[in-house]
């Protein structure tokens, strides 16, 4: 009996860390916060962040936007867009995030915290550069 490994059979574990993240809409606007740390210090990203040990994404997701944001949206409120996946997404290594989404009626005023430095209101038909691919995880949340 042979006990020799093919390339076809062998495997490379990777760490992946999961995340999850928020795209909050209100009239015509997407909220963002400005990170303060890197990777993208300064950069404008969607409120969202790492999924602690025994939670869901979603949890994680409305724990996120209160944490980065002060608004509140209950989990039932939020839906889920996708997961994101795609290697070299995040410069730190592997990560995997579920996004959700929700809409409120008009824009709350948010309130920094936690890592982000600013949190704010951006019209969707004149965004600054977003930091990761969360370019693409708000097209995603947008379509259609």
């Amino acid at each position: 009996m042979s006990t020799a490994t093919t390339d076809e059979t062998a495997t490379t574990d990777e760490t992946i860390r999961y995340t999850a993240d928020v795209v909050l809409l209100a009239a015509g606007h997407v909220l963002l916060i400005e990170r303060g740390w890197d990777p993208f210090k300064g950069r404008w990203a969607l409120p969202g962040g790492h999924v602690d040990a025994g939670e869901t994404s979603l949890a994680a997701a409305a724990r996120e936007l209160e944490e980065e944001t002060g608004i509140t949206v209950p989990a039932v409120g939020l839906r889920q867009v996708g997961a994101f996946d795609a290697p070299g997404r995040d410069p730190r290594g592997r990560y995997v995030s579920v996004a959700y989404t929700a809409t409120l009626p008009i824009p709350v005023r948010p309130k920094a915290g936690d890592d982000a430095t600013a949190a704010r209101w951006w019209p969707l038909n004149a965004l600054p550069d977003l930091a990761f691919d969360h370019a693409d995880i708000l097209a995603r949340a947008t379509a259609g």
